[in-house]
């Protein structure tokens, strides 16, 4: 059975490739949490995100993001001073400004994950080639999510970061077609085919 490369690099990049990633999330704890995520990565490595990944949830209550979105100079003071944290005063300031974000993308979406999907018409893409390997850092979707991010006055969201936020909430199934997630995926979701996007490998 065929399987994405990178799953097998250790056993908690095979967990949270098998359990979450490229699954449809619809939950908006879920979705703030894996765009929170993918906005700390910059610079650093995913196997560090996914090690720390209880320190961020415990630093920003579970990525509730109403609860975020009330912290003041206290609390980012607090989050820098937590054991195992990562300690960028300018990422975990973005944080709290992505959540006020949200705030107001929930009050004229119905909610984060509403406006999330509603660039892919709330089905998964299925890109031409990436279902071989042919995987790109960004694409037309992601560049138009990243001018819209900005322009609501998110930060820290730039082209890897929102393509691969795509990728893990499951608005592009980017898995393999010989990985059994693939398949999973598609026959659990609605899905639409379509053409590469002017791609950026």
């Amino acid at each position: 059975m065929g399987y994405c490369a990178w799953a097998g690099m250790n056993e908690a990049n095979r967990i949270y490739h098998d359990t979450e990633w490229g699954i449809p999330v619809h939950d908006d704890r879920q979705m703030f949490e894996h765009l929170t995520l993918e906005c700390f990565q910059c610079g650093l490595s995913w196997d560090l995100m996914l090690k720390k990944r209880e320190v961020f949830r415990q630093c920003f209550d579970n990525f509730d993001y109403d609860k975020i979105a009330a912290y003041g100079e206290n609390d980012v003071k607090r989050i820098l001073n937590t054991e195992g944290m990562i300690r960028s005063p300018q990422k975990v300031r973005a944080v709290i400004n992505n959540a006020r974000c949200c705030q107001k993308l929930r009050a004229e979406f119905g909610s984060l994950c509403s406006y999330i999907w509603s660039f892919s018409g709330g089905k998964t893409i299925l890109y031409q080639g990436h279902d071989t390997g042919a995987i790109p850092v960004s694409n037309g979707l992601s560049e138009k999510l990243i001018k819209d991010l900005k322009k609501r006055g998110f930060k820290y969201v730039g082209a890897v970061t929102v393509y691969s936020h795509l990728q893990a909430c499951g608005v592009i199934n980017d898995h393999d077609t010989d990985c059994p997630c693939y398949h999973k995926i598609n026959d659990a979701h609605p899905t639409v085919r379509k053409r590469r996007d002017h791609e950026v490998m």
